[in-house]
């Protein structure tokens, strides 16, 4: 795919969403943080609604930690994985207070050191709370960047890696966004909505055999 295209991908997308943001509800970085743990193998309806109950009772590093995890369990107990993701959040807690002052990292390496943050978490929280260039690259943006051409790769790093250097910079604040919501909603992973999809004119996915949907 040539640059020309790529640029008026993101053009269709912007112009479709002037203001993309995360699904997940959140009003500080520590929130996005904790919602963005949780969400592992989990939808973001499934986290909006445990948080929507945990954040009105505690939503500090603080707070939280004085919850421990047996106090934790309650509110989260609704989404997958939620005793091993409840363990994750209190021990990130405790070393935001122990490391940083309560204040969630603006840098990769120490949001990386986190329980619970590997890099695809770093990057929302870098991209969406701090307003810096990043991708994390989920099961939507991985199939979108194959089935369109945009970015194609065999796993989430080179497809972050291509997208990285391929997204024009003036779209690429919000490219993480738009490819998500395109991927969750009209590039679906068994019946792509090709005929209600802004970009299909530019898709190379109709010029090719289907791909298979295995590991996408």
């Amino acid at each position: 795919m040539n640059a020309e295209k790529r640029k008026q991908i993101f053009e269709r997308l912007k112009t479709a969403n002037p203001n993309p943001t995360t699904e997940l509800e959140y009003t500080t970085p520590f929130e996005l943080l904790i919602a963005v743990i949780l969400s592992a193998q989990a939808t973001d309806v499934s986290v909006n609604k445990a948080t929507r109950k945990l954040y009105i009772v505690a939503n500090t590093p603080e707070k939280i930690f004085a919850l421990g995890v047996d106090g934790l369990i309650p509110y989260v107990q609704t989404i997958g994985l939620y005793r091993n993701k409840a363990k994750n959040v209190i021990d990130t807690c405790r070393l935001l207070l122990e490391h940083h002052h309560g204040e969630v990292p603006r840098d990769r390496e120490s949001l990386q050191a986190l329980p619970g943050v590997g890099r695809k978490t770093a990057n929302v929280v870098l991209n969406t709370a701090f307003g810096q260039p990043a991708m994390a690259v989920d099961t939507h943006i991985f199939r979108v960047s194959n089935r369109t051409g945009l970015a194609p790769g065999k796993n989430v790093d080179i497809v972050e890696q291509k997208l990285m250097k391929f997204v024009p910079p003036e779209y690429l604040l919000d490219a993480h966004h738009w490819l998500i919501l395109h991927g969750r909603y009209t590039c679906l992973a068994r019946t792509p909505q090709c005929w209600n999809c802004p970009i299909a004119d530019l898709c190379e996915f109709k010029t090719k055999t289907r791909m298979p949907e295995k590991g996408i």
